[in-house]
């Protein structure tokens, strides 16, 4: 009955002062509700980083034309890759189960009858539908014949399928790829979207024979990127380390030369993105937890006010039985009750906004009960460390003085 009586006399005199309750509480709400944002987002772009690494292909490498240390930019002006590079790597390196050269060109235009699109071109090899695991859902893929051949094929995705053939078959069908025609033999199974920003369209693309792309669209002598998947995970950074010697001497590259070359594994896409989350993560965190301090502060000293404009009211409490005790514990009740709202509110704030990132923005964000618990826990610290000052201040005023 004593604890519920305290409570009680605390509840009733936060309500007297709607206002001055809320600003005690602003600061919490702030921090609690930046702090369950920013452990969603990390949570969500933890799943982002396995779902991306799972895309690429946990036994992948792509070995990426042009030099430098971060992910880089699709780019098929640099020079520096060739086939007879893949062809060494398959014939050098132990343990690969693929090795396929990729060429594209972005924004290529598309023409059927009269309907007109852009998508991206990719030349490619037969192994490649397998270093993607990626196959015609309908009709045949790129076959040794067509590269051999400089045949004039090709197998689209199902954008391209939607934006020049509508509803109808387009197997058999001819579009034109900057003036040179090609026939449609397959269509692709759906991919969806991707990439950094979840926006990438994969299926907007046409694959061709490698070298149909090479001399006949692109008219290069050289490719972007080699696709290679080794037979076991636990061998790809020896194997990297050993495609990356063998590319040096290729292209007589002695330190302190830069490489020409960039070799992405699933590692290295994973520690990029939470790289970046991480700093993201940081800096936000930082930022909360000065809301929850600067919450705090305002919280104790609007309370040392309170004491202030309270006095009769604790002299009259002490005069007719109360204990410094009760006076302490009415406003440490107070300070927690206030930290627990302001927790509640900012909890509720803090997930509103991370369902409305996922929803609005590339952001992911996934709501989890961690943020709850530490939502708690900051609740108590904040309520309890800057409520115990003014709390000592209250219990310890003379009730005679105070009646004064």
């Amino acid at each position: 009955m004593r604890v519920l009586r305290i409570a009680k006399e605390s509840f009733i005199a936060l309500a007297a002062h709607k206002l001055r309750t809320f600003f005690m509480m602003a600061g919490t709400i702030v921090g609690i509700a930046a702090l369950t944002t920013i452990l969603a987002i990390g949570k969500g772009t933890e799943q982002r980083v396995m779902k991306r690494v799972e895309s690429f292909g946990p036994r992948a490498m792509m070995v990426i034309a042009g030099g430098g240390k971060d992910l880089p930019p699709p780019d098929m002006n640099v020079t520096t890759l060739t086939l007879a590079d893949a062809a060494a790597i398959r014939d050098e390196i132990e343990g690969l189960e693929t090795v396929t050269p990729q060429a594209w060109r972005f924004n290529m235009d598309l023409k059927h009858g009269s309907h007109q699109s852009q998508a991206v071109v990719w030349g490619v090899e037969p192994p490649w539908h397998d270093a993607w695991n990626w196959y015609p859902a309908a009709g045949d893929g790129i076959s040794d014949e067509d590269v051999a051949t400089l045949a004039r094929v090709c197998v689209i995705g199902t954008s391209v399928k939607r934006d020049l053939f509508d509803n109808a078959d387009p197997i058999g069908q001819t579009l034109y790829v900057n003036k040179v025609a090609l026939t449609v033999k397959g269509v692709l199974e759906h991919r969806g979207t991707g990439g950094m920003g979840g926006i990438a369209d994969f299926d907007n693309r046409i694959i061709v024979p490698i070298t149909t792309a090479m001399r006949r669209l692109m008219n290069v002598d050289y490719v972007g990127a080699i696709r290679v998947v080794t037979k076991d995970a636990a061998a790809m950074s020896a194997q990297a380390q050993a495609i990356r010697d063998l590319l040096h001497r290729r292209h007589h590259i002695t330190p302190p030369q830069e490489d020409d070359f960039r070799i992405i594994t699933p590692e290295v896409i994973a520690q990029l993105v939470r790289g970046t989350s991480r700093t993201l993560s940081l800096l936000l965190s930082g930022l909360a937890g000065l809301s929850l301090v600067v919450g705090g502060v305002v919280l104790m000293n609007i309370l040392l006010i309170s004491v202030s404009e309270r006095t009769k009211e604790i002299g009259l409490r002490r005069a007719v039985g109360a204990t410094r005790r009760d006076v302490f514990q009415q406003f440490l009740f107070e300070s927690l009750s206030v930290s627990f709202l302001g927790m509640f509110l900012g909890s509720l704030l803090g997930g509103s906004l991370s369902l409305a990132l996922a929803r609005f923005t590339p952001l992911p964000a996934i709501i989890s009960w961690e943020p709850f618990a530490l939502a708690i826990g900051f609740a108590l610290l904040v309520g309890t460390f800057f409520g115990v000052q003014p709390a000592r201040r209250a219990a310890s005023l003379h009730p005679v003085e105070a009646l004064r």
